[in-house]
Order: C-alpha cells, then structure tokens, then sequence
C-alpha cells in the first residue's frame, strides 16, 4: 500500500479526504431544512470527536501545510464546503445574516475551532459545551449584546 503514495502525509491526507466525504447524513438533515444551529453542533460534535480519536491526522487536518483558499475545493468534498453549506441553510432559515459571505463566515468559524481542538489536543480543556459555546459566540458575535429596556 505505501508504493501506491509518495509520503505518509500522501496517506493521511487521502485518509482525512474519506472522513470529510462521508458527509452524506448531514446533508440529508440539511435538505429536510433542520435547524441549523443543531446542525452545527452536531457537525462540530461529531469532528471534535473524531480529532481526539485521531489525534496525528487532526493535527494535519486542523493546521494543514497549504493554508484554506475563501473558497472550498471544487474537485472535492470537504469539512470547509459542509460548513459553508450549513452557513448557506441558516441564512436561508434567517438565523445567519445575510449581509456577509457564507464562505468567509465559514472561514472565521473553522479558524476558531481548529485553534480550539488544537488547544485540546495539546492537553487543553475540552468539553461538549466549550464546543457549543465557539458557535454561540461566533454566531451571536463578540460585541456586547444589547440590553432590555426596562418597560415604561
């Protein structure tokens, strides 16, 4: 099998590939027009689990040589696509604004998380709530929140 790659990274790339391919039950919530910030969590649920069973390939897939263009492969199925895509259903449900690119937003949320997984996988504190708590945040945004007016 190795003959068949010119590196281990060949390898563990192809690897990292099959897993972002296998996206096929979240896009079929998507297309059943779930709530997306319960799609999202999962998404990133179900990753963050697979970057603590798989610790050396999500470092590679987390922090990879050749950096993220503001546009998914198109020869390809990826996470950064996934995400996107979800950012795309959740403009259309109204939960995501409208007024910014889906694919930059996507990049701005994938940023975050991969620090934080790194930071987990470097023996950082992690928990299924820190993980809803980067969505929160990137969705809601870091500004403060306005009050409510007391009532007159």
């Amino acid at each position: 099998v190795y003959n068949l790659f010119s590196s281990k990274e060949d390898i563990a790339l192809r690897l990292i590939a099959q897993v972002e391919a296998g996206d096929g039950i979240y896009r079929a919530r998507m297309n059943a027009n779930e709530d997306v910030l319960v799609l999202l969590e999962k998404v990133f649920l179900d990753s963050a689990g697979w970057c603590l069973a798989n610790p050396s390939l999500a470092r590679l897939a987390l922090a990879p040589a050749e950096r993220p263009s503001l546009e998914p492969p198109s020869d390809r199925p990826s996470f950064q696509g996934l995400v996107r895509d979800l950012l795309v259903l959740g403009q259309r449900q109204g939960v995501i604004r409208m007024d910014d690119d889906a694919n930059f937003m996507a990049l701005v949320l994938l940023g975050i998380y991969g620090q934080a997984m790194l930071t987990a996988l470097s023996g950082g504190p992690f928990s299924a709530g820190g993980i809803r708590h980067v969505i929160r945040i990137v969705i809601e945004g870091i500004g403060a929140q306005p009050r409510s007016q007391p009532p007159k």
